[in-house]
């Protein structure tokens, strides 16, 4: 009831989108974050909330291929487009390459930001398979970490970059 006495009616809306390769739709009021209803309508927690702002990256997932902050995107609009998480890269028994990367450079320590940064990671190399160290840089810009200083996180990238074949450069332009 509100202040009046009388009863209110919360609108509503039902959104369809592909979440994680697979339909998905929900219901939920036209303000709602997609951070929000990602973590309360589909209990994927991948996606953290830290700035509020979506300048931290804490909240990356990927809508459509591009990095975006969940914490700062209405839900609806996602309507019709693909949203993929973190927990739709990999499984346990068979991760991601840059989920393994990661691990395999010791490019995380607490992982709080790490969910952000490797769904950041998987738009930039669908993009450019050859960044230099300049290129991963600028484009991890949006993430903070606080633990790593991004040494390990730059030197998985360009690691599995060079696993894969691909000649990548330094700042430098030497062959990494």
């Amino acid at each position: 009831m509100n202040g009046t006495g009388m009863n209110e009616t919360i609108e509503t809306i039902e959104v369809a989108f592909s979440l994680n390769t697979k339909p998905a739709s929900a219901s939920f009021e036209p303000r709602e974050l997609l951070i929000d209803v990602l973590r309360e309508k589909f209990g994927l927690r991948g996606a953290k909330r830290s700035c509020d702002l979506g300048v931290c990256g804490a909240c990356t997932v990927l809508v459509d291929g591009l990095p975006c902050s969940s914490c700062s995107t209405l839900a609806a609009d996602v309507a019709g487009r693909k949203v993929t998480t973190i927990e739709g890269l990999g499984t346990p028994q068979a991760l991601d390459p840059i989920q393994q990367a990661f691990i395999d450079h010791g490019a995380l320590q607490c992982g709080f930001c790490t969910p952000g940064m490797v769904l950041a990671v998987k738009a930039l190399l669908a993009s450019n398979e050859s960044p230099t160290e300049d290129e991963v840089r600028h484009y991890l810009h949006g993430n903070v970490c606080r633990c790593t200083g991004y040494v390990k996180i730059i030197e998985a990238v360009m690691g599995l970059a060079k696993k894969r074949g691909v000649d990548t450069k330094t700042i430098e332009g030497n062959s990494a």
